[in-house]
């Protein structure tokens, strides 16, 4: 498995692709946005492929003692082949021996992809990830964070957010 910032237009385009389908549009930011952070050092955009196959995205929040994993997600046609598996410990091990963390929607039962969001937050578990136990309305959209080599709690995840990412993010964090 290979993975770097895409290369070309085409990869480039196959990402943007990948991000709207797998990401409802409450939880996507502008794309713009993120190659801007990419440009200033404080994101990195992952482009993975395996001989020549494309197999997925992730985007990341570089911290100086921790990395979030802000997007991640595996194309359609590659799902259940253990490549999600894969890319996520990639992830870790490049980032190492910084923490890693993500934030996932809270599974509660009343939501109407609950058992997506169970699946998705069993996937991660099961790569190592642990429930940090801390909680908070994103842009509006209920979270816990996940992650291996740290524990943040909430005014920790906030200023993470501030020092990374600015103050727009940070005021759009609220305790649940």
């Amino acid at each position: 498995m290979n993975y770097q910032a895409p290369r070309n237009l085409r990869e480039l385009f196959r990402l943007k692709r990948l991000y709207k389908n797998a990401f409802p549009i409450e939880e996507r930011k502008p794309f713009s946005i993120i190659r801007r952070m990419q440009k200033k050092g404080k994101t990195d955009i992952w482009y993975f492929e395996e001989d020549g196959c494309f197999l997925g995205l992730a985007t990341t929040i570089n911290g100086d003692r921790e990395v979030l994993i802000d997007y991640f997600a595996v194309d359609e046609k590659m799902r259940g082949r253990g490549y999600g598996h894969q890319m996520l410990n990639t992830l870790i091990s490049h980032y190492s021996p910084k923490g890693v963390f993500l934030e996932i929607e809270i599974p509660y039962e009343s939501a109407d992809n609950y058992s997506e969001r169970v699946r998705r937050k069993n996937f991660y578990l099961g790569c190592g990830l642990c429930e940090m136990g801390t909680r908070a309305k994103l842009f509006g959209v209920d979270m816990e964070l996940l992650g291996i080599g740290t524990n943040l709690d909430f005014d920790e995840y906030r200023d993470f957010y501030l020092t990374n990412y600015g103050k727009f993010a940070y005021d759009n964090i609220e305790k649940l």
